[in-house]
């Protein structure tokens, strides 16, 4: 009966003390400081030069305000404005962008609306100890993806291991969609910042100049001819890092045959 009636008191101080946090008017937090937002920024711009690539580290409080801010020459003006948003919106809602960015892929437009939110892939909160401080946001590297790899990196600096990881599900295409996009020459996939254009050629075609994509030149049937470098002739833009030209003048030839 005296076990019993310990074990009674003893949960009894342990209500209390619960009762007692609960009903406390104040808690202890943490609280990002501007040496550990440089340090987020600082690691966000290491990255981004491994790489090689451009891009804007805004890093926010937990309630949304600009700490820090940091622009590779190069990067366009508009990314300073989108990485902050980015970082505000990581903060306020505490998750990263991408899943409200899929979010309202999957339909859910109404988002949207929201005031002062910004639903583009790239923001990621910083987390201390289980607490969110604040949040980093990239905007302007090669692609959306590369924005929040960067951003990763940039929040493992301020508490490694405490970052979010990166969960890009895999994308597969079956056989016929593929055959489908080569067929007609349209994008397969194309999301913001990042497409994968599936085209074809069955005869010469004009001289391209391509500033930030990647070419995959594939011969499936007969003979083709390659001419890479060079200078093109007669050349004028036809949209933002798209170069098209009546013909090469020098250059490398590559003759390529397929049964």
């Amino acid at each position: 009966m005296q076990i019993a009636r310990t074990m009674i008191a003893l949960a009894a101080l342990a209500l209390s003390a619960q009762a007692r946090a609960q009903l406390s008017p104040t808690t202890e937090k943490k609280v990002l400081t501007l040496a550990g937002a440089q340090k987020v920024t600082a690691a966000m711009l290491a990255e981004a030069k491994r790489l090689n690539t451009t891009g804007v580290v805004a890093v926010v409080d937990d309630g949304g305000n600009l700490m820090a801010l940091e622009r590779i020459d190069g990067t366009f003006a508009a990314g300073s404005r989108i990485s902050t948003g980015k970082a505000r919106t990581a903060a306020l809602f505490k998750k990263p962008t991408r899943a409200f960015e899929e979010i309202i892929g999957k339909g859910r437009t109404a988002m949207v609306a929201l005031e002062d939110f910004t639903p583009l892939q790239g923001g990621i909160p910083l987390s201390v100890d289980g607490q969110i401080v604040g949040a980093v946001g990239v905007s302007g590297a090669a692609s959306a993806q590369q924005d929040e790899e960067l951003a990763l990196a940039a929040a493992a600096a301020l508490n490694p291991g405490s970052a979010p990881r990166s969960e890009a599900p895999v994308t597969y295409f079956p056989s016929e969609k593929v055959a489908a996009a080569f067929a007609k020459g349209a994008p397969l996939y194309e999301v913001d910042g990042y497409k994968i254009h599936a085209s074809h050629r069955t005869g010469a075609g004009k001289v391209e100049v391509h500033t930030r994509d990647t070419d995959i030149i594939h011969v499936l049937k007969g003979r083709a001819t390659l001419v890479t470098g060079g200078k093109a002739i007669g050349w004028q833009p036809t949209e933002p890092d798209e170069i098209r030209g009546a013909s090469i003048e020098g250059g490398e030839s590559r003759v390529h045959h397929s049964r």
